[in-house]
């Protein structure tokens, strides 16, 4: 299980990829701003540390699944592609299902991001059950 307190860290190269021209491809605003690592990915990325840290301490088991829930995050510098982010995360509660970290992520030079994120440990099949249903009810492909 999780503690309060335990900490947690990944790093991750940006790739050019993972820049604000490839988040919407389709959208020719997002094409037109320059390769900085996009807010859309670093919320990715600090959802991934997340969840690798409820995976290596052992709170989510083999029939379940963690899905975020609330995230409140800045973007305050800009990162370009070949840098290297370090995302540190440390659990501020255990309630239940329910757990919160504080966030932090930084590349060589600044911090680039602080703030929380709150994911919810449930159970897979209940939880895919329930999505397989609402896309069937929309007449939606899904799976």
């Amino acid at each position: 299980m999780i503690d309060v307190g335990s900490t947690s860290t990944m790093t991750y190269t940006v790739p050019e990829q993972r820049t604000v021209p490839h988040l919407y491809p389709e959208a020719a605003l997002f094409g037109e701003m320059p390769k900085v690592f996009a807010t859309g990915y670093l919320v990715g990325l600090l959802e991934w540390a997340c969840m690798q840290h409820l995976s290596e301490a052992g709170h989510v088991g083999d029939d379940e699944i963690s899905v975020g829930t609330h995230i409140n995050v800045s973007h305050v510098a800009a990162t370009v592609p070949g840098q290297v982010v370090t995302v540190e995360v440390t659990c501020t509660k255990v309630e239940g299902r329910v757990v919160e970290w504080d966030v932090t992520a930084r590349d060589e030079r600044d911090v680039i991001t602080t703030g929380t994120h709150q994911r919810a440990v449930l159970n897979r099949g209940r939880f895919t059950g329930g999505v397989e249903r609402k896309a069937e009810e929309l007449g939606l492909a899904w799976g």
